[in-house]
């Protein structure tokens, strides 16, 4: 075996291991007794000290101007309330719907970008969404249950669509760890806020038992700091579209992830898993119909 292909079995294993803790995140948020607020805000301050280690330790410059650390930090706002809208997705449903929702992040990513960017819409991407939607119309028929669930996704992904979208501004002028620093700081210190204003900091926050914190302290270090510090490294490898096609596998790991650990409480009726297929089936296509189309003369 030569040594490229030694390379790249090696990246593909590190890709794959970052999307199945990506999954395993839902997990972690499920087993954490804490509120999905008080969760995400332990989980920011745990990433921001361990990207800001890592940005010390790599010598990289954090210096970006007042009014660009400003419009990041903005967007961390939108980053945290993902997260928030999240959890208490998987609080209030199950770890399986949430995941077969938050599958449509791409839906909401392809119309987003052309209305943030001033571009026009692709056909494909009006196709896919049209897919993603029978998918989710499959969930919701099926599962009624979980309506408040599925909503409480469906905004989560609507967010995550979002801060994808605005992180393109950046993504090509600083690098992706910058930017995180600087998103999970504003996260840290907006929750930090509004946790305050409900009158729950400083006398009220709950203090996490010892499972919570070990759950925390890998939710923090290893499913955000590390596994986004091995994405980006990954990618000096691998394809951007390599990268997102093994991204769009975090629902089938998490779905998988939590019913063996999880058992019953996870098995769904077989109109969910249909929709989730769907919704997948559309979301690994939407790169391959785009590379297509811009053969197409």
């Amino acid at each position: 075996m030569t040594n490229i292909n030694k390379k790249l079995i090696t990246n593909y294993t590190k890709l794959h291991f970052v999307v199945i803790l990506y999954g395993f995140t839902a997990i972690l948020g499920k087993l954490i007794t804490l509120p999905a607020p008080q969760m995400v805000w332990y989980r920011m301050i745990i990433a921001f000290l361990v990207l800001g280690g890592y940005l010390w330790y790599k010598k990289m410059p954090i210096a970006i101007g007042t009014v660009n650390i400003l419009k990041l930090m903005g967007i961390g706002l939108v980053v945290a309330f993902h997260w928030i809208t999240f959890f208490h997705a998987v609080k209030i449903s199950n770890v399986s719907v949430t995941l077969g929702c938050m599958a449509s992040t791409t839906l909401f990513a392809s119309f987003l970008e052309p209305i943030i960017f001033r571009k026009r819409i692709k056909w494909v991407e009006v196709l896919i969404g049209l897919v993603i939607i029978l998918g989710l119309y499959l969930i919701f028929q099926f599962e009624l249950t979980y309506w408040k669930g599925i909503i409480t996704a469906l905004i989560s992904a609507f967010l995550a669509g979002l801060f994808t979208v605005l992180n393109k501004i950046y993504i090509d002028k600083y690098h992706p760890v910058t930017i995180s620093f600087y998103e999970m700081l504003s996260g840290f210190i907006s929750i930090g806020i509004f946790l305050m204003i409900i009158e729950v900091l400083p006398n009220n926050l709950l203090i996490p038992t010892n499972s919570d914190i070990i759950y925390i302290l890998i939710l923090g270090i290893v499913c955000t700091a590390y596994a986004f510090v091995v994405a980006v490294d990954v990618m000096k490898v691998l394809s951007a579209y390599t990268v997102v096609l093994a991204i769009n596998m975090e629902p089938v790991y998490g779905i998988l992830l939590a019913f063996f650990i999880f058992g019953q409480s996870e098995f769904m009726s077989a109109g969910f898993y249909l929709g989730t297929l769907v919704i997948l089936a559309a979301v690994f296509l939407h790169p391959i119909l785009l590379r297509f189309q811009k053969k197409q003369p």
